[in-house]
């Protein structure tokens, strides 16, 4: 609403509710202007009588004109007072010509939009994995943050299966639904991004329109619009980063396998207490691609190129010869598999498990908080190589509240939500912002004191395996269960 509609607004109120007496009343003549008419006549009066009717007339339209006066003067403040401000207190530039908010909790908002101002609350279908108490816990906090400073509603809507908000987007196109999509934002990475891409289901051309993109330093960093080695081409945004980790219970076991071969010793060693999930969870065919890699040293940039059948031929007989050998080892001699990763969690709090592995660091050391597991639990990652990469946010191309979707992803990528995401007893996900982009103070938001015992040793560094290219993901899953499928 522009300042002059704000004051005509205010105007008209005023008119409205203003109180009539009994005596007079304010009329609308033919032509639209405004007139007086006496409802008691003046001849019932005497001389004294009327002399006072016509002073309390007087009073009475003195206030009138003084109420107008003065509902024009507020009307015109606070139209001004509605506009978004710049303050000291909430925002600088900085010598890169970057905005960086001064309050911890202030997130930065650059997007042309105030919804506080317009009163209107748009709603965002937040579609996202739910199977971590951590993940779902910092997302709460952020639709708390985007409620309280722009009036955004949020909703996380919790999946077990990323494909099956992929599935429902595909439904609504072919239904013919698209300007008012189910699903607003959803986070994908690997074959989900590669699908919405080659089936035009995600927003196109969005993401150098975010503020807070540029601190990802896109230009130098190819892996912020590289997703499994396929091109973003701007359809999602860098959320986080992330990479496997194993974890052991160390009462029963000193010395963990730090390779793919020496977790087959393992195995011999204590068996029946490892396991993997099945290749149709994420963290099942992430174990497959890991154990892929590191299995083929020689054929290892077949994998990063789209899979064809005889690149498959030279890849797989190294992965299925090692699981021909670890399957019989495994929990329940591999005749029974977990079908999702927080089984793999459970499985190791009643020590049946003495080694698991998780994409999610953090949520180890929070498990150990919350005594599902032990404290004898201990993280670390592989020295072969740990399978890393690094996951986006995406926004659908029938979402009808773009506007609103691009300001929570902005406050995503601002520097207050990356460094709450890095905090070990929040979530433990490493920021995908450069800090050389960053302003001195917003450096200081990311210096985490906090250390846990069964947490990952960030400091010690191991080599890190691309995901290969999203092609691999359906074509190892299809092979391994052309092989092993019948059992399950």
């Amino acid at each position: 609403m522009t300042k002059s509609n704000f004051s005509l607004a205010a105007l008209d109120s005023l008119f409205r509710l203003m109180p009539l007496r009994m005596s007079s009343a304010l009329m609308l003549n033919s032509r639209g202007g405004i007139g007086f008419h006496t409802v008691v006549p003046v001849a019932a009066y005497s001389i004294v009588q009327l002399v006072t009717y016509v002073a309390g007339q007087v009073a009475f339209f003195s206030k009138a004109i003084f109420s107008l006066v003065t509902a024009v003067m507020f009307a015109t403040t606070l139209a001004y007072a509605s506009e978004p401000a710049q303050t000291n207190a909430q925002s600088q530039v900085n010598d890169k010509g970057q905005s960086t908010t001064q309050l911890e909790d202030q997130p930065q908002n650059h997007l042309p939009v105030s919804y506080q101002a317009s009163g209107d609350s748009p709603t965002v279908q937040f579609h996202a994995w739910g199977g971590s108490a951590q993940v779902n816990g910092y997302i709460q906090w952020v639709s708390q943050q985007v409620s309280s400073h722009y009036n955004i509603t949020l909703n996380h809507v919790k999946l077990a299966d990323t494909s099956d908000a992929v599935s429902r987007v595909l439904a609504e196109k072919a239904a013919g639904n698209h300007n008012q999509g189910s699903v607003n934002l959803i986070w994908i990475n690997g074959e989900n991004f590669a699908a919405m891409k080659r089936h035009n289901l995600l927003l196109k051309d969005w993401v150098s329109s975010i503020p807070n993109f540029a601190l990802t330093n896109p230009s130098r960093n190819p892996a912020m619009i590289t997703d499994f080695g396929i091109a973003t081409d701007g359809q999602e945004a860098p959320w986080g980063k992330a990479s496997m980790v194993f974890y052991y219970n160390q009462q029963f076991v000193e010395k963990p396998p730090l390779n793919i071969h020496e977790l087959l010793v393992f195995a011999k060693q204590y068996p029946g207490r490892f396991t993997y999930p099945l290749p149709n969870d994420y963290l099942g065919i992430s174990f497959l691609k890991y154990a892929t890699i590191a299995l083929n040293d020689d054929h290892q940039n077949l994998l990063y190129k789209p899979v064809t059948e005889a690149a498959l031929a030279k890849i797989t007989p190294a992965l299925f010869e090692y699981l021909d050998t670890l399957h019989p080892l495994m929990y329940k001699q591999g005749d029974y598999m977990v079908r999702q990763a927080s089984q793999l969690q459970r499985l190791m709090g009643t020590s049946e498990l003495l080694l698991a592995f998780s994409f999610t660091a953090a949520e180890i050391p929070s498990a150990v908080n919350r005594f599902d597991l032990p404290n004898s639990i201990r993280t670390y990652a592989m020295e072969d190589g740990s399978l890393a990469n690094v996951h986006f946010i995406g926004i659908t191309y029938n979402t009808e509240n773009v506007t609103a979707a691009k300001q929570v992803v902005n406050f995503l990528l601002s520097p207050q939500a990356q460094a709450k995401k890095q905090q070990l007893a929040v979530w433990g996900d490493d920021s995908v912002l450069d800090f050389s982009m960053l302003a001195d103070n917003d450096k200081t938001l990311f210096n985490d004191v906090s250390h846990h015992a069964s947490a990952l040793n960030k400091q010690k560094t191991v080599p890190l395996f691309a995901e290969p290219h999203s092609s691999w993901t359906d074509a190892i899953r299809q092979a391994w269960f052309d092989r092993y499928g019948e059992r399950f």
